[in-house]
């Protein structure tokens, strides 16, 4: 066996001992940094919490947000696996959902409808280092528009 067909046996076989390296568990209760957040032309909430449950495939989250608009409570279950997952949205209308994996990142793709008004969200939501800052970009397009979030949570 030459040096190099060992260098590239030795190299694929350390590669698959090695352990699958663990996704980003997003489990804790969160608020939102208003003043790190960054909400485009939409108007930004007076103050947002929200409680994750992550136990990968599995994830729920339990929302609570105010603003000038009064106070909006939202909870949704999800899985992680790339399988289509409907909520209950704005209004009592249905929200369908896929989240997948990219890495450290988790990708979500929602399509909705707000009264009469269809739209399509896609988020991308990366863990701090330290686990104490979520950062959560949002993409959203609807008839009325497109546009993007940039919001900062924080563990509590």
């Amino acid at each position: 066996m030459s040096s190099r067909t060992f260098s590239l046996l030795f190299a694929t076989l350390a590669l698959a001992a090695m352990p699958a390296l663990a996704k980003p568990n997003f489990s804790g209760d969160w608020k939102l940094n208003v003043t790190k957040s960054s909400f485009g032309q939409m108007p930004a909430p007076s103050s947002m919490t929200q409680k994750i449950t992550h136990e990968d495939p599995k994830l729920t989250t339990e929302m609570h947000q105010s603003s000038e608009r009064g106070d909006f409570d939202m909870k949704a279950s999800y899985t992680t696996d790339g399988k289509e997952c409907a909520n209950e949205g704005f209004g009592g209308s249905t929200m369908k959902s896929v989240l997948k994996w990219d890495g450290d990142t988790l990708a979500i793709e929602t399509k909705g409808q707000f009264g009469d008004n269809e739209f399509t969200m896609s988020d991308k939501w990366v863990l701090s280092e330290d686990g104490k800052t979520l950062n959560i970009t949002r993409t959203f397009r609807s008839s009325m528009g497109e546009g993007e979030q940039k919001l900062v949570l924080e563990k509590q």
